[in-house]
């Protein structure tokens, strides 16, 4: 029989944690013995302005205590990110476990979008999820263990409508994991991503009531709590997660067709190797940067 897994003497930071799959997140860890920090802003779902609630994340801190778990909460923007990381290491002298799950909307069509409505996005998201990261590194780095989860959306990786904000935000995010995944991986930080369909406050103004009910947000913790797990094999993976579902996701590249360089490139060319170019019934599974490179480097000869 598999023994349970637990998290007993580890450190954990959730953003955005004062309801939704923030404080599923959250109540899962500390069930499994974390000390968890509760970070809420206590704003608006379109992050305008604080509500002044802060009793959000004072009610997910009283619902672990009352299990018997150990938490806190903390009220800061995730533009404060340092002061974030600073509660835990105030409290707990570490951080081990950072769940970058804090966001907003600004849904609108792009040609009403105000440059207000795409800053907004960016800063929550990408900035945010920068500064709480960009704070906790460091101490990860020196006691050479740290476990991180960005929470991407389908939205970034399929694009949706009235969403350009949004989406542009959530690949950035799996952008940004995939390279501290690379970065982290000597000093045992490993680094991956969700991609989670979930009901919240953030997915109830696009999905009907019912569905908004069944998509229960503790359907993704599971999937969360392995990630920020030792026995977790994987680093700068990228899984969509939801509903008792759960599969990683990868690049997939056609093979292509490699040109010759010494009589030059036309648009004929292009559009007579059309076929070719988007045939994937070969395809490859590309997994880093030099992939395409390698594929070229000896065409390059040819000049």
């Amino acid at each position: 029989m598999t023994s349970e897994l637990r998290f007993d003497g580890k450190v954990a930071v959730v953003t955005g944690s004062g309801g939704g799959l923030g404080r599923s997140h959250a109540l899962l860890l500390a069930s499994r013995g974390a000390k968890v920090v509760i970070n809420d802003l206590g704003g608006d779902l379109a992050g305008r302005e604080s509500l002044g609630n802060k009793r959000a994340a004072d009610l997910v801190v009283d619902e672990i205590r009352a299990a018997g778990g150990e938490a806190v909460a903390n009220y800061d923007s995730v533009l404060d990110g340092d002061k974030i990381i600073q509660t835990a290491l105030d409290n707990w002298g570490r951080i081990d476990i950072l769940v970058n799950n804090a966001g907003i909307l600004r849904d609108t069509t792009f040609h009403k979008m105000t440059e207000d409505d795409w800053d907004q996005i960016y800063n929550v998201h990408v900035k945010g999820a920068f500064k709480t990261t960009h704070a906790a590194w460091p101490y990860m780095r020196e006691q050479e263990y740290g476990r991180i989860v960005f929470t991407a959306s389908s939205a970034g990786i399929y694009g949706n409508f009235g969403q350009a904000n949004y989406s542009m935000a959530k690949l950035a995010l799996f952008g940004f994991a995939q390279s501290l995944a690379l970065e982290g991986e000597k000093r045992n930080i490993r680094v991956n991503t969700i991609a989670p369909f979930a009901g919240s406050r953030m997915t109830e103004t696009i999905l009907e009531k019912q569905m908004v009910e069944a998509l229960n947000p503790s359907f993704v913790s599971p999937t969360v709590g392995y990630l920020c797990h030792d026995e977790a094999p994987t680093n700068g993976s990228l899984f969509e997660v939801g509903g008792g579902w759960t599969a990683q996701l990868r690049w997939e590249r056609a093979k292509g067709v490699l040109l010759p360089l010494n009589k030059g490139i036309t648009l004929e060319d292009i559009q007579n190797s059309w076929g070719k170019i988007t045939d994937f019934s070969d395809a490859e599974h590309p997994e880093g940067v030099m992939g395409g490179f390698d594929i070229i480097a000896p065409n390059l000869k040819t000049l």
